[in-house]
């Protein structure tokens, strides 16, 4: 059995400025967008892209990520709450970010970016999407830090004991995501993506893996409190976010597959 080393969400703190590790943890993700695209501007050709394309990518994805992320946590897992309290919707540094509404405010900004480089959108998402699983993975170490999104009680050798939450150790459910949808994740889009794709292979790929991963981890990480199960007594919010992403990723693989033969 482990033990949760109860980390200080607080990495520096200078008087009455504080910085968090969830904030670092997006910075993080942020670097490692940066450093991994300059790599592949520079070994994949095909891809087109230059320096000031990847800064202003990130500039538009930030915005998406940050944005979207927060405004989906606040209507698919706390409207009510947030209707009542709308200045918690700015106290970020809390937690509360959903990556499905991080996901759609990415969508967004990535549209806004081909406005001014155009280029198909599709394969734009298709440079982008190996360069996300870093930043999921970090944003998960985030969320073990502030000690939130814990799984069920578990007597696997993995199981976690967290002194705050009783007695039984439970599945640390945040690992088990920074691991397949950022590590495992990054490692299959990044060798797949290492020789010339039909357009959408990878952006399909990027949905399935992303899909698979989060639904699987969903049967063993506790649903909101407030929310529940929503059916069967194991369906949760992520997974009924995750099934329209499973079935898009399905589809553009089928249609990537069929570029490819035409090709």
């Amino acid at each position: 059995m482990l033990q949760y080393p109860q980390i200080d969400p607080i990495a520096i703190a200078i008087g009455p400025l504080q910085i968090h590790w969830y904030g670092l943890m997006y910075l993080t993700g942020f670097l490692g967008f940066l450093l991994l695209g300059r790599h592949q501007i520079k070994h994949k050709l095909w891809f087109s892209w230059t320096e000031a394309m990847l800064d202003d990518a990130l500039f538009y994805g930030a915005m998406g990520v940050i944005l979207g992320g927060r405004l989906g946590y606040v209507v698919f897992y706390q409207a009510s709450h947030f209707i009542h309290n709308p200045l918690e919707i700015l106290a970020v540094w809390q937690g509360g970010m959903s990556f499905h509404g991080g996901f759609l405010g990415v969508l967004v900004a990535m549209f806004l970016f081909n406005k001014k480089y155009p280029q198909p959108w599709l394969k734009t998402m298709d440079f982008v999407a190996p360069l996300v699983p870093i930043g999921l993975g970090a944003g998960r170490m985030g969320n073990f830090i502030n000690g939130e999104l814990w799984g069920k009680p578990t007597d696997s050798v993995f199981g976690m004991l967290v002194p705050d939450l009783g007695e039984l150790p439970r599945h640390p459910s945040q690992l088990y995501e920074a691991a397949s949808e950022g590590v495992l994740l990054f490692l299959i889009l990044w060798f797949y993506s290492s020789k010339p794709k039909a357009t959408m292979a990878v952006s399909g790929l990027f949905l399935i893996g992303y899909g698979v991963f989060r639904f699987s981890v969903e049967f063993v990480r506790l649903p909101d409190a407030h929310l529940g199960y929503l059916a069967f007594g194991w369906l949760t919010m992520g997974q009924v976010l995750t099934v329209p992403m499973l079935l898009l990723g399905v589809f553009l693989m089928f249609k990537a597959k069929q570029i490819g033969k035409k090709a």
